[in-house]
């Protein structure tokens, strides 16, 4: 038996409003339901209609050639439909399959397109609209990725100043991320997962598997400065860096697996497999690595001897705390002006997030011009305007059949084309039982806008009083009601998702830190970080400022389970930059007891890791934003930005500028709560002291 991994394109979630209008309507009108349907739309050259003849004759073998598919079971005509524009240059067909959407066969699909060329051949712009019949699926474009890998390498070249130690991040990157997504595409073997599933795992498992590897070789080159053998450096650096790769790791799964609170199938599948990524990332980093460092180790320049890479990481040969690297010291010279101007910043970009709409792709707004559906979508909305492309599905379910239960139906019609931003309405449609009317309603507004959204909850709101009244109650459906049903489940989940996110990330860092103060302004710098990338995403992709340069097709409602994904993601890579920067801080602090040199102590050592880190994260994310799809557009430009933000404005400004105004209240906590913490040895601190007193 042939077995083949299982990815799709939907986004659904079940038990929905919407959702069960559609079993409702499919358990009803059995029949239609095993089988799928697609438009064929058509134009004609300038200056002639479709009613010519040659358009009727070039019309006509097109679609007696698409009938010649055995699976086809029927094919109407623009006139047969009668549903030609009113200048009549604009119409489609209508081709139903026998089989249900996501068993018509690439073979079909493949004489589809090539069967439309024959109109094209004769002047007629023809271009398919699928529905759930999926013609331009995503898909993975490797050079877009290739080039962020690219990037990456110059910066791990600068910073370690050999090609060698460079390419070694990268091939356990690259190693990490074969095995998941190895593990992964066996999953899916069982399980339906859709398809942004598997590109998100690669993304992250990418960016994270870089940035590890680049902590426990940074450490590993420190070690060999201070002359310890390879084995000894390798042996100190798993036990330090990689103490803090396995906790940082941990709280990254942590961020995706929460995903599963939001209770959204799809998207706890997302998180799933993306946490699959990362734990990949972590072993292969405290594992494998270690072996290829142990082969290749003795050939790669200790850092005192990396004049370039000490510049980025401030370890200079000059005697320690004579000189901190500059930007340290300018912020702790400066706090109040340079911590007030980045939270302006922040706070400024994070405006546009309070009028934030969410939404999922629709042909029109998701799909570039290159791609035959969206120039379909665009054809009918010239054609028929804005609310085609938006049809809802009404099933009328009746509580008890009478004499009065057809016109009670008409009646209802009647009233539901009084509603506000309805265009037309069709009569209604019985089902076999008679208990099932289906009617057919087309807005005057499109898919993404939000009177559409308005117009869903009018009608629901209007099925209590047609239940009083008539005993009928209303349920909407349709690709548009569905879409708005999943946009509001996981607006709803938002709230709860954030509280326990930045609940737990709080509690996490008072066992690291040991502190209240430094723990709550890590998070409040997430939030931070977190308002400005989702202001600054609608003000792109919604507001639609700047969608041209970034490459959207259009602008468009944020995509629904963006913000969540960021929460979850950029909770985690906000924490790894805490961790390596601020733990540095509390063991300079505990030892010396002055909190101004734990800072530039902190800056000068791990500011420098951090910043290759994020400008890496950077680089990766931003070759997954160059995809064509939205929807790793979306993704992509939400966590690079997301970075910047809290890498750059947050933990390397905000973070040294107010705890250079805390002083040592930052590191406050009570006797009674340090007792009974658990004590996190997240750098290895205990490996350090025990290396000093053997040493002594």
């Amino acid at each position: 038996m042939y077995f083949k991994p299982s990815f799709n394109g939907e986004l659904t979630i079940p038990n929905t409003p919407a959702d069960k209008a559609a079993e409702l309507i499919k358990e009803e009108f059995a029949g239609a339901a095993k089988q799928s349907t697609l438009n064929i739309v058509f134009k004609a050259p300038d200056n002639e209609t479709l009613e010519s003849e040659d358009a009727q004759s070039s019309i006509s073998d097109l679609l007696k050639e698409i009938s010649e598919d055995t699976k086809v079971a029927s094919v109407l005509s623009p006139l047969e439909l009668n549903n030609l524009n009113e200048d009549k240059t604009i119409g489609y067909a209508q081709v139903t399959f026998a089989v249900e959407a996501d068993k018509v066969s690439e073979k079909s699909k493949e004489h589809l397109l090539d069967s439309i060329n024959l109109t094209r051949n004769a002047g007629i712009q023809t271009e398919i609209k699928g529905g759930d019949i999926v013609f331009s699926d995503i898909e993975f474009e490797g050079i877009y990725e290739v080039i962020g890998v690219v990037v990456a390498f110059i910066v791990l070249a600068i910073t370690f100043g050999s090609f060698i130690a460079a390419g070694l991040p990268i091939l356990i990157a690259v190693l990490g991320l074969g095995i998941s997504l190895l593990g992964i595409m066996f999953g899916a073997y069982f399980i339906d997962l859709n398809s942004i599933s598997i590109i998100l795992a690669a993304m992250l498992g990418l960016a994270v598997g870089i940035d590890y590897s680049l902590f426990i070789i940074t450490r590993f080159k420190i070690e060999l400065a201070k002359g310890h053998t390879v084995n000894n450096s390798i042996a100190i650096a798993i036990g330090t860096s990689g103490s803090a790769v396995v906790f940082a790791g941990l709280t990254v799964i942590i961020g995706l697996l929460g995903l599963s609170v939001a209770q959204i199938p799809f998207l706890t599948l997302m998180g799933v497999s993306a946490a699959i990524s990362i734990f990949a990332a972590v072993l292969i980093s405290i594992i494998t690595l270690p072996a290829i460092l142990g082969m290749v180790g003795h050939r790669l320049s200790p850092a005192k001897k990396n004049l370039l890479s000490n510049k980025i990481t401030g370890n200079s040969k000059k005697k320690a705390g004579t000189k901190a690297d500059l930007w340290g010291r300018l912020v702790t010279k400066h706090p109040v002006v340079l911590s007030l101007l980045a939270i302006a910043f922040l706070a400024i970009l994070t405006i546009p997030f309070f009028h934030m709409n969410l939404g999922l792709p629709s042909d029109g707004t998701a799909k570039s011009t290159e791609m035959t559906e969206r120039r379909a979508y665009d054809l009918l909305t010239e054609a028929y305007g804005e609310g085609f492309n938006a049809q809802l599905i009404v099933a009328a379910k009746v509580d008890a059949l009478t004499e009065e239960t057809q016109l009670a139906a008409g009646e209802i019609v009647q009233e539901l084309s009084e509603l506000k931003d309805v265009k037309t309405v069709s009569p209604p449609i019985p089902g076999p039982s008679g208990k099932i009317f289906m009617i057919q309603i087309t807005p005057q507004s499109g898919p993404d806008d939000i009177k559409t959204k308005d117009l869903v909850n009018l009608i629901r709101d209007k099925s209590k009083e047609t239940k009083n009244e008539h005993g009928i109650e209303l349920m909407v459906t349709g690709t548009t009601a569905m879409n708005i049903d999943i946009s509001q489940q996981l607006n709803d989940a938002l709230p709860l998702f954030a509280f326990l996110i930045v609940g737990l990330a709080y509690i996490l860092l008072v066992m690291v830190f040991r502190s209240l103060l430094v723990p709550l302004k890590a998070v409040l710098g997430f939030l931070l970080s977190l308002g400005a990338t989702l202001g600054f995403m609608v003000f792109v992709v919604q507001d639609g400022h700047f969608v041209n340069f970034f490459g959207f097709p259009a602008q468009s409602p944020i995509l629904a389970f963006l913000p969540v994904i960021t929460i979850g993601i950029l909770f985690g890579l906000a924490m790894d930059y805490e961790i390596f920067l601020v733990s540095k801080m509390r063991e300079i602090y505990i030892h010396s007891g002055d909190s101004r040199k734990a800072i530039l102590y902190g800056m000068r050592d791990s500011g420098g890791v951090v910043t290759a880190a994020a400008l890496i994260m950077m680089a990766v994310f931003f070759g997954f934003m160059m995809n064509p799809d939205a929807m790793i557009k979306s993704i992509g430009m939400a966590l690079a930005f997301g970075v910047f933000f809290d890498a750059f404005i947050v933990r390397m400004t905000i973070v040294p500028a107010v705890m250079s105004l805390m002083g040592k209240t930052a590191w406050y906590i009570p006797k009674w709560l340090d007792r009974i913490l658990p004590n996190i040895d997240v750098e290895g601190e205990s490996i350090t002291h025990t290396e000093k007193n053997n040493i002594n």
